[in-house]
């Protein structure tokens, strides 16, 4: 299997797969970083060059640099990460967060740096009269940075009126064949790729839900394939067959992934989608819409709630009775809620609304929570919850 590549503005050779970290295997609340490690090193062996990660993705950054030193790779490979300009206020803050970025990834440079989550003109134009204009010149004069761009969730208008505000080096999407017209979509990608911009792609399988929480419908098309395309492979095919597409980052915990992924990577490019892969993306993505009811991606961006809730997990849940069956779903919403050492039920929001202003899908979270609570919270959930309660009091 031979990795392929696709050029960035500058002529760097980007692996047509990049290693989204956010999604790293967890144990005890912190990556399990010699798991992570054997397949993050797989994946580089096998070609892939691309590594993201972000400042606020909890202990990722650190894991990663740990990864890079523990194995000397680091000029093996280009590095993004992401600056969440959503909690600086001054240049200096900026600055402060960038030093620990450094420490934390044990870099002196970063190849390829993200004003994290930009969804709006006003924003960078807020950014600017703070005088980052001015920093990144400086950081990418001195090769601290060495490629500037943002990631983009919202509508896009926006996301083109963004494109056209600086010279960006680069710019990541949240693009798969279900965003194909939502957010910055297929209008957006082709805006970008018009004028020279690299587009990397984020959420290609929509956090897993294009694979794992498909409705039994859309499972059984693939069983039914005389062709044996997989879900995950078709997915990542549909984007590879778009010239557009710069880089699809797949946030791969398990070596099964890596292998999959990677072989992917090396069998398909531009114009590799036939009339029958076309017509199986149409008929899955009819089944999905069907049975849908949040499309929330598990980014988790919506978190922490002050109340406790976890909102991802609810909508996982919510999504699963209706795409896996309603006893699955309640028994894994009991699991990943009453059983922890604090409740984080769906019923305990109090419509304080922090969770909507950060959710890049734009979700109406506090009207969705309350339709989970009432399908997932059962009598037999609430005497469930009451009695692990008492329990814990023992």
């Amino acid at each position: 299997m031979i990795m392929q590549y696709r050029k960035d503005k500058n002529g760097n050779e980007i692996s047509v797969l990049g290693y989204g970290c956010m999604r790293f295997t967890k144990e005890g609340g912190h990556a399990d970083i010699d798991k992570a490690e054997k397949e993050v090193m797989a994946a580089i062996d096998a070609g892939v060059n691309y590594l993201d990660t972000a400042y606020v993705y909890a202990g990722n950054e650190a894991a990663v640099g740990e990864i890079l030193a523990r194995n000397h790779c680091r000029e093996r490979i280009y590095l993004a990460t992401k600056l969440p300009h959503y909690l600086i206020k001054s240049v200096e803050g900026a600055q402060k967060m960038f030093e620990e970025e450094l420490r934390r990834l044990q870099t002196d440079y970063i190849d390829y740096y993200l004003m994290h989550m930009l969804t709006d003109l006003p924003t960078w134009e807020k950014l600017k009269k703070l005088g980052m204009e001015d920093w990144i010149r400086e950081k990418k004069a001195s090769g601290e940075i060495r490629n500037i761009g943002f990631s983009y969730h919202g509508r896009s208008d926006m996301f083109m009126q963004l494109i056209d505000a600086y010279d960006w080096d680069f710019c990541q999407i949240q693009y798969n064949y279900m965003d194909e017209h939502s957010q910055a979509g297929v209008e957006g990608l082709r805006y970008a790729h018009a004028r020279g911009i690299p587009v990397i792609i984020m959420e290609p399988l929509r956090g897993g839900r294009l694979v794992n929480l498909l409705p039994e419908s859309a499972k059984e098309l693939f069983a039914q394939d005389e062709e044996h395309r997989t879900p995950a492979e078709l997915a990542l095919k549909w984007l590879y067959d778009q010239p557009e597409v710069t880089c699809v980052l797949s946030g791969m915990n398990s070596m099964e992934m890596v292998e999959q992924n990677v072989r992917t990577a090396s069998e398909y490019g531009v114009g590799c989608m036939t009339e029958s892969d076309r017509a199986l993306v149409e008929a899955v993505r009819q089944e999905i819409t069907k049975h849908v009811k949040v499309g929330c991606t598990g980014c988790g961006y919506c978190m922490p709630c002050p109340r406790g809730v976890d909102i991802p997990g609810t909508f996982r849940c919510y999504n699963a009775m209706y795409s896996e069956g309603k006893k699955s779903g309640r028994r894994d919403y009991l699991q990943c809620t009453a059983f922890r050492k604090n409740p984080a039920s769906a019923s305990q929001c109090v419509g304080c609304g922090k969770c909507e202003q950060h959710c890049p899908q734009h979700i109406e979270i506090r009207r969705e929570l309350k339709a989970a609570a009432g399908e997932l919270e059962t009598v037999k959930y609430k005497f469930m919850k009451t009695a692990i309660g008492v329990l814990k009091l023992w």
